[in-house]
């Protein structure tokens, strides 16, 4: 696109210089910060270049004054005046009555939080320029709380910056840092000129336009991300990620593993597993099985995600992978979110495996935080002994004093729950200086523009069919009032012999959230099914003992209804559970009512998901929320689910990257910028093998810090 003449802001640093910052980059820990720098740091603003691409989120317009008499109510106007009276009234409240003549017309400005420094500003007589919404009102036409200036400043060329802030950094002050960090940022290209379109916009002039639009291009710029300043931030995101992405991968390359050759006996744990299994392999798992096996053969550490939709069979492949290391003489760990998760992880795989093992004089281990620290330290020590081949726990397998004999596998279930230090302490785990293998598992499938931009670097394994014998659910969406239908459909159920899942988003009453609670629906389903009913209680405050006895119960079917939280959401499997009632079903996110809706449906009775929702006053739910109930009730597929699911929240949201650490796209999107994500992905290799260099100088601007974190 051609460029457009436009006047650019004085950003030279002698006309907004600023002490505080370090000019070079982050000022060292514990240097002594000022409440400004503390409150830059948090915004994530340490280099120069940090600033520079601080994006404003909205503008607004100082660049002309408008007579009082050409404004409408609901104009955000800029006029110039002269104050012709000024009081102090206590009727209704305190407050400051300004009236200002602009020669056209006069206005009344009400001023309800104010200083005596503001107060004398606006004395009878003074000249001022003011800023806010034109409104209509009981004492004529008012602007509520304006912003006020001397009249006589120069009026700016480009329009005004708003940026995101916190408390405690007034905006004045943020953006005189931006201006001054933009005027001081190192802006060459980093990008070669043969591989841009020839008319499009330096990094730099892109910048300083975004920062400070001129009025004739002005409002809609923010929005129309396909204006060229917008398309080069972009590509050079886009570019950053994908050369960040390949740089951890060859870097992996370059790292050295266990070799996991495969025992050369007949008696393997692998083929002992295989055929104490009490079902069949799916084409998908034997597929994913056997990309998993040639992984593990290579002396290059594996980073392979295995995503497989709810039911798809991802543990079972998980200890086909663990049986592989154990058979190569090494140990493999397992680690889960939620303690109820890794138990289910232990209870299956002890079964399967703990027999076999026994022959081999080794076991699997269990590790928790809530252990008593005599059982934590008993199995601790099995794990350094390397008698516990298998440990399977939550985030205590990588505490400090868990130490491995030679860890040759990691598995991480539900991996974008973990944070990125905890993913990176389980690979700090490994013995002999040599890299374990990871394996992460993940019941949300990632739809395909998602894994090429965040996980480039990953090798990706899918698990595409389900198990036979799994049954189709039917999704139902129940307005509160119809409360009483959904207590039949649970009768009806009971008297066949089934069992029920109620889900409720919180587990006690809540002043501030009107919503129905755990305890008090455990209660009412109680006293409405009648005593020869047993309802259960399941919620993550409740002692470890005591939601294993809870578990239990109901996998026995000693317990025929379960009143839960969402700690029931990954890993449960109770194959005669076929009716999921889920609570305020609008206040769950769309990949959340996917994983509850598939606990039930793993037997051979027909299942049902009953999606019970309190519509407004109006008789509505949100636009968002209407979208993900309207997802559930028209697929079942989760990849379908996980599409919607990314439309409607965005990557970040989508990958929990504020858990995850990784690095969100600020300016791009996946959808809409598919061909300048093919772009990226088809130079990244070109510069890192033409141009190393430029490379890395333009990974280090865009992602600086944050670059470590995709290496986890």
């Amino acid at each position: 696109m051609p460029r457009q003449n436009r006047p650019m802001a004085d950003i030279s640093p002698a006309a907004s210089a600023s002490p505080a910052l370090v000019r070079a980059g982050a000022p060292p820990p514990g240097s002594g910060l000022s409440a400004t720098q503390r409150a830059l740091r948090k915004l994530g603003l340490l280099r120069d270049i940090d600033f520079a691409l601080y994006l404003p989120m909205r503008y607004e317009d100082e660049t002309r004054i408008v007579r009082l008499v050409d404004t409408r109510d609901g104009d955000l106007a800029q006029v110039e005046g002269v104050v012709v009276a000024s009081e102090v009234t206590f009727r209704p409240r305190r407050q400051l009555l300004v009236t200002l003549d602009d020669g056209s017309d006069t206005c009344i400005l009400r001023f309800f939080n104010f200083y005596p420094s503001q107060q004398k500003q606006l004395e009878v007589g003074a000249r001022v320029r003011v800023r806010g919404e034109m409104k209509g009102g009981f004492l004529g036409r008012q602007i509520m709380q304006p912003s006020v200036k001397s009249a006589g400043i120069a009026l700016p060329l480009a329009l005004t910056p708003v940026y995101s802030t916190i408390a405690g950094l007034a905006q004045p002050v943020l953006r005189r840092e931006v201006r001054a960090g933009l005027a001081r940022a190192v802006l060459d290209e980093t990008i070669p000129a043969q591989h841009l379109p020839r008319d499009a916009w330096s990094l730099r002039d892109a910048l300083s336009f975004l920062h400070y639009p001129t009025p004739d291009a002005a409002m809609a710029t923010l929005e129309d991300r396909s204006h060229p300043a917008w398309q080069r931030l972009k590509a050079e995101e886009l570019l950053a990620q994908q050369l960040s992405q390949l740089q951890a991968r060859r870097e992996r390359a370059a790292q050295r593993a266990p070799v996991l050759s495969p025992a050369r006996t007949s008696q393997t744990l692998h083929s002992q597993l295989m055929a104490v299994l009490p079902f069949a392999l799916t084409g998908a798992q034997a597929r994913v099985g056997e990309e998993i096996g040639k992984d593990l053969m290579r002396p290059i550490p594996m980073h392979r995600l295995l995503q497989g939709d709810v039911g798809s069979g991802k543990t079972v492949v998980a200890a086909l992978a663990a049986a592989l290391c154990i058979d190569a003489g090494h140990q493999c760990a397992l680690m889960a979110p939620t303690e109820i998760l890794a138990s289910q992880h232990f209870a299956k795989l002890v079964g399967w495996l703990d027999p076999l093992l026994a022959e081999r004089g080794l076991r699997v281990a269990w590790l928790t935080g809530s252990q008593k620290k005599k059982e934590r330290d008993g199995m601790a020590a099995a794990v350094e002994s390397g008698e516990a081949a298998l440990v399977i726990g939550t985030h205590a397998v990588i505490s400090e004093k868990v130490r491995f004999k030679h860890l040759a596998l990691a598995i991480i279930d539900e991996q974008h729950r973990f944070g990125v230090a905890q993913r990176l302490a389980l690979r700090g785990k490994a013995t002999q200086g040599l890299e374990p293998h990871l394996l992460m598992m993940s019941a949300t499938p990632i739809p395909r523009t998602l894994a090429m931009s965040y996980y480039a670097d990953l090798d990706v394994s899918t698990l595409d069919e389900l198990p036979p014998g799994r049954t189709p659910i039917v999704t139902k969406l129940v307005a509160e009032h119809r409360r009483d239908e959904v207590i039949g459909r649970i009768q009806a159920q009971l008297a066949q012999g089934r069992q029920v899942y109620w889900v409720c988003p919180l587990i006690e009453e809540s002043e501030a959230v009107d919503l129905r609670n755990a305890t008090e629906t455990r209660d009412e389903l109680a006293g409405t099914l009648g005593d020869k009913v047993s309802v259960g209680l399941l919620h993550s405050r409740m002692p470890t003992a005591e939601k294993q006895a809870v578990m239990a119960g109901f996998t026995a079917g000693t317990l025929q209804v379960l009143v839960s939280t969402t700690v029931i959401e990954v890993g449960v499997d109770v194959p005669n559970a076929s009716l999921m009632v889920i609570e305020h079903a609008e206040r769950f996110g769309l990949s959340q009512l996917h994983q509850l809706r598939g606990r039930v449906g793993r037997g051979a009775a027909a299942s049902a998901c009953v999606l019970l929702y309190a519509p407004n006053e109006g008789g509505r739910v949100g636009e968002t929320a209407r979208a993900r109930l309207r997802a559930m009730v028209e697929t079942g597929d989760g990849f379908e689910i996980a599409r919607r699911d990314l439309e409607i929240r965005g990557p970040g949201e989508f990958l929990g990257a504020r858990q995850s650490g990784a690095p969100l796209l600020r300016f791009a999107d996946l959808e809409a910028d598919a061909l300048l994500l093919d772009w990226a992905r088809e130079l990244a290799p070109k510069m890192l093998g033409l141009h190393p260099d430029l490379a890395q100088k333009h990974v280090d601007r865009w992602l600086g810090s944050k670059a470590e974190y995709l290496k986890a």
